[in-house]
């Protein structure tokens, strides 16, 4: 028999070769496949957000109540004498609270953006998923029954990690599991329930609601090194996940499918970013209270200079989420004299016209 003559090549449509190189160009942006000069930019704006970041936190530690001229702060970190007054205030009272708003804040800009990625909501916020509300309870229930103290930071971390367990097998439940609409929704409803049982216990206590309260409006006075120390570990966990987590979270935003195809695991993507989320917000907040507006506005204004890509989104919400957080603490030690407005109030105050501008300029409607 002569030999079977081979099929022709199957020729691709004219269109198909366009469509699979724009597949191609949208899986390779987001991992920071840029141009030289496009890189150049975005590493050279976090260079000055660093550099910008560096004098607020050398503010926090001249300026308060009581002013520290320059040179005094640098011979307290560089040179201690015990017997300066000046010098005990930098050191013992303002590099602690300087630090932990550095951290804590870059832990909510993280959160912020991770959050944002995993729900597809542009006005997602770290609270979205029960966490704030899982730690006050958390902490109202340690005050209403005598075992709070220094055990508080891991009490309200604890209370956070069960909400967001909760919120998590509540939009695991369907068969759109683990939907990030499920997952919104989830955390709305326990964020309630959570909300009413912390009135109810302090309503019924006065004792309770006393101590509670000046936990709840968020604040980075008179905390300490203790609270850094206990929340130290789990924000390093966490941001160092938050890392891993920017590929996959950069397929998922091109679709399910297409982030399959791409090698991404949709499931424990999700899962490992509550966890990474979990973990940067819920230390968080249990180390200086419930903070607004931070882990809203630092995503929002990040996508603004770099665009929705994890890699260059995540570092840029750290630095300004840390930047907001130390700003607003020394304004508010600034604007009270002698006296002090607490940061969890100038957040809200500072945050809130910055969205609202985003939003009058049609710039936060979407996530890509």
């Amino acid at each position: 028999m002569p030999p079977t003559p081979a099929a022709p090549a199957v020729r691709a449509a004219p269109g198909a070769g366009a469509a699979s190189g724009a597949v191609s160009e949208a899986a390779s942006a987001p991992s920071g496949l840029l141009p030289p000069a496009a890189r150049a930019r975005r590493a050279l704006g976090l260079v000055l957000g660093v550099l910008a970041l560096v004098a607020v936190a050398a503010a926090s530690l001249a300026l308060g109540v009581r002013a520290v001229p320059p040179a005094v702060v640098w011979e307290a970190l560089t040179a201690a004498d015990p017997a300066s007054e000046d010098q005990i205030v930098v050191r013992d009272l303002r590099v602690p609270r300087t630090l932990l708003g550095l951290a804590v804040g870059a832990a909510l800009g993280v959160a912020g953006a991770l959050l944002q990625a995993l729900t597809r909501n542009p006005l997602g916020d770290p609270g979205l998923l029960g966490v704030n509300a899982g730690a006050a309870a958390a902490v109202v229930a340690g005050l209403a029954l005598g075992v709070a103290g220094r055990g508080s930071t891991l009490l309200a971390l604890g209370g956070a990690a069960l909400a967001m367990l909760v919120v998590t097998a509540l939009g695991a439940v369907g068969r759109s599991a683990t939907a990030p609409v499920r997952l919104a929704l989830a955390g709305v409803a326990v964020t309630a329930v959570l909300q009413s049982l912390v009135t109810a216990v302090t309503l019924a206590d006065r004792a309770t609601f006393d101590a509670w309260r000046l936990w709840a409006v968020g604040s980075l006075a008179a905390r300490g090194w203790e609270p850094l120390a206990d929340a130290a570990p789990f924000l390093l966990a966490g941001a160092v996940l938050a890392a891993v987590l920017a590929r996959p979270l950069d397929a998922l935003a091109l679709g399910e499918d297409l982030g399959r195809a791409l090698g991404a695991r949709v499931a424990t993507t999700r899962v490992l970013t509550v966890v990474a989320v979990t973990l940067l917000c819920g230390a968080g907040t249990a180390a200086v209270g419930p903070i607004a507006f931070v882990g809203l506005a630092a995503p929002h204004a990040a996508r603004l200079l770099v665009g929705p890509a994890q890699r260059w989104l995540l570092p840029y919400a750290a630095v300004l989420g840390a930047l907001l957080l130390v700003a607003a603490d020394v304004l508010g030690r600034l604007l009270a004299r002698p006296g002090e407005l607490q940061v969890g109030v100038l957040t809200a105050a500072v945050g809130a016209p910055v969205l609202v501008a985003l939003v009058r300029r049609g710039r936060v409607g979407g996530l890509r």
